[in-house]
């Protein structure tokens, strides 16, 4: 005998007892019950349930004897595969059947009969509670065990798929054996040395375990087998995680082990709550209840281990006898339990279910009607699928306070709870409820657990144990799945940049948005500098201050040219040319300041045209002037034609068609492709780069080999002009100049290019003081310093001398 299963009986008849001392439910009827035992075997099932149905002094099938009373419902049973015997033959008499202890599979071959009724819930609900729990602990890498029987390959034909689309693998499977005598130790040691279950993997920390009432008493002999001296025991301490149709029971030789290897297991029990008086009712039960209960003596003598006198059998020397004065709160929880299990609770609400669906009927207008008849005896003595529709649509409250009804599958409405195991060293152990499952829920409240109640197993410090075929992947990195291994097992790398990861075991990385950029962790986000050369940073300040110096400079020289205009040395050089240039120099140094600051429409729009326009401009002054000196010479030889193109008309026009050209083209470029403000998100990492686009990359490199053939061909004619005798010289400071000004754009150019940023805008305004300045230098200081040191040679003989 399972001695902890003789609570379900008492249950049944603590419900019973309720209901006949209750005066509001089916008065003047008095309720009887009859239990029977299925032993665990089909045949006998079968048996037992034609017993039920026909039996009074002898077996007579289909048979009903006058004497016999009246059936209303059978309760049972406690395993599927003996309620699935039972219903069997229930189904075809219609007779009702509540089944207490099993789950209805998914997916089963069985398809059950109109008269049967499940007082557990939907098995789908303990499905979807397992794979949450499993994703709320993050147990990715764990074993599976169920019984060896159409169940068990049932629970894991659909849990397996279920594991794999939640991201959970399963790093080991196995079947027990199914039924095996318990207190047979040599059939145990043979059924264990077939498992090689790998308790000693410390990766998978999780086992779900799958079965009914006495697969922790089949485990528990597989694992005494496997390490009988307890040296490894520390190696076998997982979680485990269990089905609803389990209980902590250690039968026979089993009975003085402990249960400290399951300590802190979590297990799916269908929803109870403690019933008023039952407690109450089993502190009342003793060994003079055996005349009504025919198993009460073999289940006393087993709990208490011990045995009552009888007349006929002698007494061995070690065996002990039975008082009467023990108490079943001294017994262990895997003996018997003192607090209502949920096996129980289920007999419980059966019969209210039952009595409910029959008070129902008697409340009828059709049954009412067949009193009138005389008839009422008979409906429920030879018809009882009469009861079938009214226990389809019952619904009340018990006395714990909970809603029992059936749904449409003909299950009892409900969730699942989720208690915590906790042992004790006197082989007693404690549920501790840490959570629930309620598809009745308001949605996202459907789980719920609470883990700071649990009491894991001291090996794992109290800490939430790690189940997974390798340690997470931190934030900043992600994973990358290992060859020839399941996708739970996986390397980490670290995110590439400009992506991060902000969660533990991220499949990949993300990008960080535009304005964004990723921290050295690679964990987060940090927004980017907004980067621009402004006039308050010291670049910016320095260039902005030599610009307009040297735009000082330039108006100073521009004065002392004005100051002393009727002076031979400005006079040789043509006054007009001189003047257009400086002016021309002046506005040069202050484009600079265009290219400050932040970029907006009109900067951008006006600052590359401006600049171009106005050095074609200055180098067509120079062009002029060296063109200016060549044509001189040449006129003064005896014979020559090119008498009449010597003159400011011929400077005049050289200067205003070479601007023109260029003025041409940049009206060409701002009317199709203007240069407009934008932001470069890309170019750096931590900075957004505020800019102006130049619009047409191709009317850019226009204007600029534009303005570099002027200054080649000023080069080429003042290096051709540069040994014409010349009182100033002024052939060979435009070559220097021009030579300055080339050496200067040529090195801009693979400089810019490779340039971003504040660099970029640095090394335009550079090249433009640079080559400037080149032209201001090399043209006009040997004449300033002519005009303001040596005054003595600024006159007219010295030039006639030179020229001579």
């Amino acid at each position: 005998m399972i001695t902890k299963f003789h609570q379900h009986a008492l249950a049944l008849a603590f419900a019973v007892k309720e209901i006949n001392e209750d005066p509001q439910i089916l008065p003047n009827v008095t309720l009887g019950f009859h239990i029977y035992d299925s032993y665990y075997d089909a045949r006998m099932t079968y048996r037992t349930t034609l017993d039920l149905l026909f039996k009074s002094a002898s077996l007579h099938p289909n048979y009903r004897c006058a004497r016999q009373r009246n059936l209303i419902a059978i309760i049972g049973g406690l395993g599927s595969d003996t309620s699935f015997h039972m219903a069997d033959i229930l189904g075809l008499y219609k007779t009702p059947q509540l089944t207490y202890g099993s789950l209805v599979p998914q997916k089963t071959h069985y398809s059950p009969a109109p008269s049967f009724h499940s007082m557990v819930p939907n098995e789908a609900y303990q499905y979807s509670g397992i794979i949450q729990l499993l994703e709320h602990f993050g147990w990715t890498w764990i074993g599976l065990v169920a019984l060896d029987n159409d169940n068990g390959e049932n629970f894991l034909q659909i849990l397996e798929p279920l594991l794999a689309q939640n991201g959970i693998c399963t790093a080991y499977t196995e079947q027990i054996p199914y039924a095996f005598h318990l207190d047979d130790l040599e059939k145990i040691i043979d059924t264990a040395s077939n498992i090689h279950m790998p308790l000693t993997d410390h990766k998978a920390n999780t086992f779900i375990i799958y079965g009914e009432s006495l697969t922790i008493a089949l485990l528990r002999g597989i694992l005494f087998v496997q390490d009988p001296t307890n040296k490894e025991l520390d190696s076998f301490r997982k979680v485990w995680v269990m089905t609803s149709g389990i209980d902590f029971i250690l039968p026979g030789l089993q009975r003085g082990w402990d249960l400290d290897l399951f300590q802190g297991a979590i297990a799916f029990m269908v929803h109870s709550r403690e019933l008023q008086g039952f407690k109450a009712f089993l502190q009342m039960v003793e060994p003079s209840w055996a005349q009504e209960d025919g198993f009460l003596k073999e289940f006393w003598e087993q709990a208490f281990d011990c045995v009552f006198p009888t007349p006929d059998i002698s007494i061995k020397q070690d065996e002990k006898l039975c008082t009467g004065e023990e108490s079943l709160e001294d017994l262990p929880g895997p003996i018997f339990e003192m607090r209502t299990i949920g096996h129980s609770y289920s007999v419980y609400n059966g019969v209210y279910a039952a009595i409910h669906a029959l008070q129902a009927m008697f409340s009828s207008q059709s049954f009412r009607k067949s009193i009138l008849r005389g008839e009422s005896a008979e409906l429920v003595k030879r018809q009882p699928w009469l009861l079938h529709p009214y226990l389809q649509r019952v619904s009340f409250n018990n006395s714990a306070g909970d809603t029992v009804s059936f749904n449409e599958q003909k299950e009892r409405r409900g969730g699942f709870d989720i208690v915590n195991m906790v042992s004790f060293p006197n082989r007693s152990f404690e549920r501790v409820k840490i959570g629930w499952i309620d598809p009745y829920a308001p949605h996202g409240e459907e789980f719920t657990i609470h883990e700071n109640l649990i009491m894991w197993h001291r090996v794992f410090n109290q800490v939430s144990p790690q189940s997974a075929c390798n340690d997470w992947c931190h934030p900043g990195s992600q994973k990358e799945k290992k060859e020839g291994e399941k996708f739970c097992c996986y390397d980490c790398v670290p995110c590439p940049d400009g992506e991060i990861s902000n969660k533990t075991d991220m499949e990949n990385c993300f990008k960080c948005p535009e304005d964004q950029y990723s921290t050295k962790e690679k964990d987060d986000c940090i927004h980017k500098i907004v980067m621009y050369l402004s006039y308050e940073e010291p670049l910016g300040l320095t260039l902005a201050s030599i610009s307009v110096s040297l735009s000082l400079i330039t108006a100073l020289v521009l004065g002392v040219f004005l100051k002393h205009r009727d002076t031979p040395l400005v006079k040789a050089n043509n006054r007009d040319l001189t003047y257009t240039l400086l002016f021309s120099l002046l506005f040069c140094f202050l484009c600079p300041l265009l290219f400050l600051g932040q970029p907006n429409k009109v900067t951008c729009l006006l600052r590359q045209p401006m600049f171009v326009i106005i050095f074609s401009m200055a180098v067509s002054c120079i062009l002029a002037k060296t063109l200016t000196v060549v044509v001189a010479f040449m006129a003064t030889r005896p014979g020559s034609n090119v008498k009449k193109w010597v003159g400011k008309r011929m400077a005049t026009s050289m200067v205003l068609f070479c601007s023109l050209i260029q003025e041409g083209l940049c009206t060409i470029w701002l009317a199709s492709f203007p240069p407009f403000p934008q932001l470069d998100m890309h170019s750096m990492t931590k900075t957004i780069i505020k800019e102006c686009n130049e619009g047409s990359l191709v009317m850019f490199s226009c204007v600029l080999g534009y303005m570099g053939l002027l200054a080649l061909a000023s080069f080429f004619v003042a290096f051709c002009a540069r040994r014409l005798p010349d009182s100033f010289n002024e052939a060979k400071f435009i070559t220097f100049s021009m030579l300055v000004f080339c050496s200067v754009w040529v090195l801009f150019v693979p400089t810019y290019l490779s340039s971003r940023g504040k660099a970029l805008v640095a090394v335009e305004i550079f090249s433009i003081l640079a080559s400037s300045t080149g032209l201001l230098g090399c043209i006009f200081f040997p004449k300033c310093y002519i005009i303001m040191l040596r005054p003595e040679l600024n006159i007219k003989e010295h030039l006639i001398r030179r020229k001579n």
